[in-house]
């Protein structure tokens, strides 16, 4: 009687994927999923403030967020920060109004905003970024990312360890029901997208709060999904 192996390891999709691969694989087989992960210490990251600000004239608030924004992108520049890692071409202008009761509304001016995104190379400067931001007039940060430049690195060190530990599992449950691994029938990969760690702070974060993202750490994971052949 044909032999066949079920093993339903990690269950992210497993019960979809099982059914696909029992529709083809004619051979006595096993299934397992592979996963693996590596912590990394970020050296950059890339972080997004915003300018807002209302006047009477749409010209007026548009001039208002455009003299924030050069001012921070030159104070940037002159700390070493290349042009083509900052971006601030995007703008946005809303008209704002009064509402008042039984009354049409009253248009009482425009309110603009400029956000600038920018990629810090030296994770040591970021606060000295973020302290420029405020003083040129910047009111809003709204993010920070932090990640790794050699991010290739290590989404491999995580694709070899979902490998490894695919094999190990199936190996091991191979073992237990007397069976013995023949090969590999089909591997279904889809690469993972790395999640950058992800900070919010207030304008007014404590310089001790504000540092907290030195001794964070980065968590990259991948996963492989394996059918292994069994011994007829």
């Amino acid at each position: 009687m044909k032999k066949q192996l079920l093993a339903a390891v990690l269950g992210f999709s497993t019960l979809s994927f099982a059914g696909a691969a029992v529709a083809n694989v004619t051979v006595p087989h096993l299934e397992t999923t592979g996963s693996g992960e590596v912590t990394a210490q970020p050296d950059m990251a890339v972080f997004s403030v915003a300018v807002e600000e209302t006047r009477p004239t749409a010209k007026e608030a548009k001039k208002a967020v455009d003299k924030a924004v050069t001012a921070f992108v030159e104070r940037l520049q002159a700390k070493g920060i290349e042009r083509t890692n900052i971006q601030s071409a995007n703008i946005s202008l809303q008209p704002q109004y009064h509402y008042p009761k039984d009354k049409k509304p009253e248009l009482v001016g425009y309110r603009a905003n400029r956000h600038i995104t920018v990629t810090v190379k030296d994770l040591e400067q970021l606060n000295s970024y973020l302290d420029s931001a405020l003083g040129d007039g910047i009111n809003r940060i709204n993010n920070i990312e932090l990640k790794v430049s050699n991010e290739d690195e290590y989404i491999e060190q995580a694709r070899q360890a979902a490998i490894k530990d695919a094999m190990v599992k199936a190996e091991s449950l191979a073992k237990g029901f007397g069976e013995k691994i023949d090969g590999v029938w089909r591997i279904t990969y889809q690469a993972a997208s790395p999640r950058p760690m992800m900070m919010r702070m207030a304008m007014d974060a404590a310089p001790e709060t504000s540092a907290t993202y030195q001794d964070t750490q980065i968590t990259i994971r991948d996963r492989v999904e394996v059918v292994f052949k069994l011994e007829e």
